[in-house]
């Protein structure tokens, strides 16, 4: 794997008021620590930094920092960034030597896409990991892993065995063959149709009327006897008035 150089410059003060400065001339403050050494204060170009940082290989890509003729070799450990802008604000860097042998996650590229039957077929590729951990020397970091999709069914599984690996490079999960991605089915959801009115359903609701005026008409049979009598009194009372 090719390293990157970049120039930094060294800074003996540290603290808020000097990253501030710092960020004010176009620097980005970092540290580099590690190898049994003193940590050592550097800043890094900021447009240089940015560019790096673009690329999804940035921690796995091994940087020569020059600093007064001296070449440094370092891995990026962890960036800081502001949060309104999530620009850079600080880096630290892990030194590095040829004979070390580290843990680093490398990104996975899913190849081929347009030769796999399943994928042309309607599938989806389901992603199970976009990056895996990895222990290998510094001078042995594969810069990404490919996936070969080609001649891939739905339903097929993408293991790691799969992924083709150099030499002295290992998985740090040895325990298992884990899974990278799968070819799943599509899914489609059923479009429900609009079920037209029955004739049974229409005449549901004129039996409830029928029902009602046969109840209504119960209710004014089922009255008192009481109430008929007195409307016979009435109307022989009326009879039996004098006639002026």
């Amino acid at each position: 794997m090719k390293e990157i150089n970049l120039e930094i410059i060294s800074r003996d003060k540290t603290g808020k008021s000097n990253c501030k400065q710092l960020r004010n001339m176009g620097k980005v403050p970092a540290v580099i620590y590690g190898d049994k050494k003193e940590p050592a204060y550097i800043a890094v170009d900021y447009p240089k930094i940015v560019k790096e940082l673009s690329k999804t290989s940035f921690f796995s890509t091994v940087f020569s920092l020059k600093l007064n003729k001296k070449a440094i070799k370092v891995l990026p450990r962890e960036i800081q960034t502001d949060p309104l802008n999530d620009k850079p604000v600080h880096i630290d860097f892990l030194r590095v030597n040829d004979e070390s042998k580290i843990n680093i996650s490398v990104p996975i590229i899913f190849i081929n896409e347009d030769k796999s039957p399943g994928l042309k077929g309607g599938g989806v590729l389901n992603t199970v990991r976009r990056e895996v951990d990895l222990i290998c020397k510094i001078n042995n970091i594969p810069e990404k892993l490919e996936a070969d999709l080609s001649n891939l069914e739905v339903g097929a599984v993408i293991h790691m065995s799969d992924i083709k690996l150099q030499e002295d490079v290992i998985p740090q999960i040895s325990d298992r063959d884990f899974t990278i991605a799968t070819i799943a089915a599509p899914t489609v959801m059923p479009v429900e149709e609009d079920k037209p009115e029955t004739e049974g359903e229409e005449g549901e609701g004129e039996g409830q009327e029928g029902e009602e005026s046969v109840e209504a008409k119960e209710g004014e049979e089922g009255k008192p006897e009481d109430s008929k009598e007195e409307k016979k009194e009435t109307e022989v009372k009326k009879e039996e008035e004098p006639k002026k």
